[in-house]
């Protein structure tokens, strides 16, 4: 038996795209077993990094209760409920597509199956960085498909299911700069929309011309603004939106092949709200020093993350939404200076005045401490039951947590009301249905606000506010353990 504590950063996702200030993670379920080996597919994002001072070398460990499923064999970490001690393995499986799973899979005869491979907090690594290092600890060679960034992860898919094993043993193998583990997940997916939706013959002839009658040979210049409008491909009626992966795919491989040499791109005013088939550009285009990207609908300075590669001189971004989040202009271009440190003007300003950087943010919320210094090993096991939970808690469907919970758990919602706490109205949603069992006296009300069964309790967390949790923000105390 395991009690511990939690505390950590989430933030609300609003339908008008603002959040509410962090708060801190509170409630209570329970729990069980098959965590790792249902409803854990493609729709299922939101993997996050657990703090550094836990990465510990004993990997990747599942959390199990024994008592619950008797068909448990061979996991790699067995908590015994009726001892005080803790029996590790020396073999570490992955906790989000077991090795028997995969394997399971390839009996079926199918090595057309596809993976998705995501690395949490790949937004802070290069694209050529990240798969070469995974290439060098890979035993089997492979073929990364539609690699992008979605958020702060870097996601890829393979078609081939030894790849796919062989991948899985990278977690962990890897170190970056501030020497901190690399974490890989792999994931069994459907066919990645790269392969669904190919860009056809025709339309890709016509966008090549399209292409050459906008490039500026004597300025090494290609001018795609409002490129969805142009009117040789509205009167052939080819829909082409830099939105979509396959159609910025399709533009990037045009560049390539056409102009290599490639100076200045101006994507302006195409409604792009994100950059993940652009993350490509610093193969395709490598030389590119000038970007334009302003008049689009971009809304966080993580999108340019994904272009970071470039050595752009010249950056455009005004009229994004994205300006907008800035106190003033000196956190604005500090701000993008920390993609582009090379950069000389910046919508169409010189920048002249130097900038300090590495000079730290002011926290808006102080980082929480440990208050017990218990075993790490399974402070580890809490760590990586979190990491799965929030996984699926943060993504569109909350369905997947039907396998974490028993099939007569209940579960009651509790929110601490303090009057002087300004994030309280950002809880409205919340609070109705609070069991705080200080304030509500009436006993028919406590049964009533009870969830029984699994599926009344995730149907009831279903209904709750998209969130973002920050598991890097996570600390856990592990206050007793048996």
């Amino acid at each position: 038996m395991l009690y511990f504590s939690v505390n950590g950063v989430f933030k609300e996702e609003h339908s008008n795209g603002n959040s509410s200030p962090q708060g801190e993670n509170k409630g209570g379920d329970s729990s069980q077993d098959n965590f790792g080996k249902e409803n854990l597919h493609d729709e299922h994002d939101g993997y996050e990094l657990p703090p550094p001072h836990l990465q510990e070398d004993n990997e990747n460990v599942e959390v199990r209760d024994v008592h619950e499923d008797p068909q448990i064999r061979n996991n790699p970490c067995t908590l015994q409920p009726n001892s005080r001690t803790v029996k590790c393995h020396s073999e570490f499986q992955d906790i989000i597509s077991p090795e028997k799973e995969v394997e399971k899979n390839t009996q079926n005869g199918d090595p057309g199956t596809w993976f998705k491979v995501t690395i949490p907090y790949g937004i802070k690594y290069d694209k050529t960085w990240i798969l070469n290092s995974i290439q060098s600890h890979c035993n089997v060679s492979f073929t990364p498909v539609n690699f992008h960034y979605d958020k702060n992860q870097a996601h890829f898919f393979v078609q081939n299911v030894h790849a796919a094993c062989a991948l899985k043993k990278v977690n962990c193998k890897i170190h970056d700069e501030e020497n901190q583990k690399v974490f890989v997940f792999v994931n069994l997916s459907t066919d990645p929309q790269s392969m669904q939706k190919k860009m056809k013959r025709k339309a890709m002839t016509q966008l090549k011309l399209t292409m050459n009658k906008r490039y500026d040979v004597s300025q090494q210049a290609l001018d795609l603004q409002s490129l969805c409008f142009d009117p040789d491909l509205v009167k052939h009626h080819f829909d082409i939106s830099l939105n979509r992966r396959n159609d910025m795919a399709a533009t990037l491989k045009i560049i390539s092949t056409n102009f290599p040499e490639l100076l200045s791109l101006n994507l302006c005013n195409n409604k792009l709200y994100q950059l993940d088939g652009l993350s490509d550009i610093t193969e395709k285009a490598p030389n590119v020093k000038i970007l334009n990207l302003s008049k689009n609908e971009l809304k966080s300075v993580w999108e340019l993350g994904k272009v970071k590669g470039l050595k752009l001189e010249e950056l455009w971004l005004e009229g994004n939404p994205l300006c907008s989040i800035f106190s003033d202009e000196s956190a604005y271009v500090s701000t993008i200076l920390e993609c582009f440190p090379e950069l000389l003007r910046l919508d169409g300003q010189v920048l002249t005045s130097p900038i300090i950087m590495g000079v730290e943010t002011p926290e808006i919320i102080k980082p929480c401490k440990e208050s017990y210094k218990g075993s790490e090993i399974i402070k580890n096991l809490v760590l990586q039951f979190l990491l799965q939970y929030y996984l699926i808690y943060d993504s569109e469907d909350r369905k997947g947590l039907l396998s974490v919970y028993h099939n007569k758990a209940c579960f009651s919602l509790t929110i601490p009301l303090n009057p002087e706490d300004p994030a309280l109205s950002n809880l409205e949603k919340y609070l109705k249905d609070s069991r705080n069992i200080k304030n509500i006296k009436d006993s028919r009300l406590r049964v009533q606000l009870l969830k029984h069964t699994k599926h009344e309790i995730v149907d009831f967390l279903s209904a709750l506010p998209r969130t973002q949790h920050d598991l890097n923000s996570y600390v856990v105390d592990l206050c007793i353990q048996t």
